[in-house]
């Protein structure tokens, strides 16, 4: 029981894998599970016999995570693939986001979630336009700390001469981004597995961890924002049974801050003001809740709340206000995002109904030069945009709050999720 308890305390690093197609992304992971013992004796035997039929090699560790490849090619939408394991010292979530231009969109879903990103640049290849893609995306979407894995060193002879030449390139366009904190470059060759999990014998002149080592050890501060309460209200919860007769609670997940039983609290967008009375769990009553915890907060005064209402605290209230300006990834390949069209904004709990009033540029992702003579998103386009809601949000802007900055936007006649945004 103790080992399960251990486990379940374990920090939990999230992280997504970038690249463009065929850099190794997949055999990477594979590499990353194999050499960390975290495949399981049938799936390697399984392994071993499809690449001996395929007539590779080696053993085909991207076999491993190729079998969601094939969902990909026939158009499945957004499809990332999650891979879960763990090491010792820690747990980790994989998202693994397609490599192809068309694909920028999964990769902004795979990222969403993330706490570092890697990003795969072949050696033979060096820095190109999905490269600084990637990197857009992962300052765009604040993810703190990117590694850049500079992958099949024995193609170019273990060359320390490249490896450098790669990272000058990649500072020079990385210092025109804004987010990303810290940026750590490792040589690797996933196939033969040098510095991925094992310290390589080929490059003797990298000093730096590898690969493993850093992902065990990186320090990821807390993600969530533990200082502006945020209780974004999902459902309101009144069982109508003998035993909880008068029973009103309201139900959803904490979105920032902590609260307490006995906490002033404001309900927005009333503006009423009261105290919390109990926060309910299905293992009792606890004292305390915080992000990300699912719950359900008792309030000493009748008040009339429903779904996307939202619970504060009154000295620390959240930004309310019905025009909102963002940046948008646009997912839909069907329709082009035109001004002064009409949408659905799902934001925390609430939805309501939304005009784009303004389109202010797109993004040239490649050069990072915004576009202000050509102002309609197609597929994949990223652009900055300003929004009018039917009735006002209860936000903050993403860089300070992942949950209550971010949006979508759906089709209202054919449901369709046609992009995501991050409010600025």
């Amino acid at each position: 029981m103790s080992e399960e308890r251990g486990y379940l305390d374990m920090d939990l690093l999230r992280f997504t894998t970038a690249g463009s197609v065929d850099d190794g992304k997949s055999t990477l992971i594979g590499r990353l599970l194999y050499d960390s013992k975290n495949i399981f004796e049938d799936q390697m035997e399984a392994m071993e016999l499809s690449s001996k039929s395929r007539g590779d090699e080696h053993v085909n560790l991207a076999l491993l995570t190729d079998g969601l490849r094939a969902e990909r090619e026939q158009g499945i939408t957004i499809d990332v693939a999650y891979r879960y394991f763990a090491t010792p010292k820690r747990k980790f979530i994989i998202a693994d986001t397609p490599g192809h231009i068309q694909y920028t969109r999964n990769m902004v879903t795979g990222a969403s979630t993330a706490n570092l990103a890697i990003v795969l640049i072949d050696a033979r290849k060096g820095v190109i336009e999905q490269t600084c893609r990637h990197a857009f995306i992962a300052s765009l979407l604040r993810i703190q700390h990117v590694v850049i894995c500079v992958n099949k060193m024995d193609l170019v002879d273990w060359s320390e001469e490249v490896y450098e030449r790669i990272i000058g390139d990649f500072k020079k366009f990385a210092s025109r981004l804004d987010n990303v904190v810290e940026v750590t470059f490792i040589p690797i060759s996933a196939l033969k597995g040098d510095n991925v999990v094992d310290k390589s014998k080929n490059m003797d002149w990298y000093q730096g961890p590898t690969l493993m080592y850093h992902l065990e050890h990186v320090y990821v501060g807390p993600d969530a924002n533990h200082i502006d309460a945020r209780f974004p209200v999902q459902w309101v919860i009144r069982p109508m049974s003998n035993e909880w007769h008068d029973f009103r609670g309201y139900a959803g997940r904490v979105a920032g801050g902590v609260f307490k039983p006995g906490d002033d609290v404001v309900v927005l967008p009333s503006g009423f003001t009261t105290k919390i009375k109990a926060i309910h769990t299905i293992d009792g009553e606890i004292p305390e809740a915080f992000n990300p915890l699912s719950c359900t907060i008792t309030l000493e005064d009748e008040i009339d709340i429903s779904r996307g209402d939202m619970i504060a605290k009154p000295n620390n209230q959240p930004k309310i206000d019905q025009d909102i300006e963002a940046m948008v990834c646009w997912f839909s390949d069907k329709k082009k995002l035109k001004g002064r069209e009409k949408y659905i904004i799902r934001h925390t709990t609430k939805e309501a109904k939304v005009i784009v009033k303004d389109i202010r540029y797109k993004v040239n992702i490649n050069t990072l030069h915004k576009i202000d003579d050509d102002l309609e998103l197609s597929l994949n386009d990223i652009g900055r945009i300003c929004l009018r809601t039917s009735s006002p949000l209860f936000y903050d802007s993403y860089s300070r709050n992942r949950q209550t900055g971010s949006f979508v936007l759906i089709d209202e006649f054919t449901n369709e999720t046609v992009a995501a945004g991050m409010i600025l």
